[in-house]
């Protein structure tokens, strides 16, 4: 009896990365910094949380611990948020420097997206000697910018330590949503999309 109260107490519950999640997340976020005229559409209410499907059951496979009193626990499938406030005013900052100050210098070749999620001066002989300080602190702006959201991202969801994964997830989104001509790292190699 004891030792069934013992094991009864113990319960592990484990939470995994939503890639799925974390991806379509990341989508719907990049594609509003874009701004391109296909871009998803938020829910109308200026949210861009997404929230994976639930399901209203779940049937148990027979344990044999359920014999003693002990029921399985299953985790719940997180929501993955990015809508609070730090996270809306970070993606504000981020969508009007990139329309104002970096996509004319992605359309020149001058900026390219790194395999870590941030964005690096390529090409200095592409700017007009006038516009290299000015990009410059743009794209150090951003990339402040962009560190934060992936933390704030991380926290949001109640586990800062998955930055890394978000940062990544992000990086490839980042790349995938490039526009035609635009450069990007792989394997540290430059590549145009």
């Amino acid at each position: 009896m004891v030792a069934a109260l013992l094991l009864s107490a113990c319960v592990t519950i484990n939470v995994y990365f939503p890639a799925a999640e974390a991806k379509e997340a990341a989508k719907v976020f990049v594609e509003k910094v874009i701004n391109d005229a296909e871009a998803p559409k938020s829910d109308g209410g200026g949210g861009m949380a997404y929230e994976a499907p639930r399901h209203g059951f779940r049937l148990a496979a027979f344990d044999p611990l359920m014999l003693l009193g002990i029921s399985p626990a299953y985790a719940q499938s997180p929501d993955f948020n990015i809508q609070t406030p730090a996270i809306a005013a970070i993606q504000g900052r981020m969508e009007q420097r990139f329309d104002s100050q970096l996509r004319p210098h992605f359309d020149s070749g001058a900026l390219g997206f790194t395999e870590d999620g941030l964005v690096v001066v390529r090409d200095a002989a592409a700017l007009a000697l006038k516009d290299r300080v000015p990009v410059n602190t743009a794209v150090a702006d951003e990339n402040r910018d962009r560190k934060a959201v992936y933390r704030e991202i991380a926290v949001a969801n109640g586990h800062p330590e998955w930055e890394a994964q978000i940062r990544s997830v992000f990086a490839k989104q980042w790349v995938d949503s490039a526009r035609s001509g635009w450069w990007y790292q792989r394997g540290g190699a430059w590549k145009q999309k």
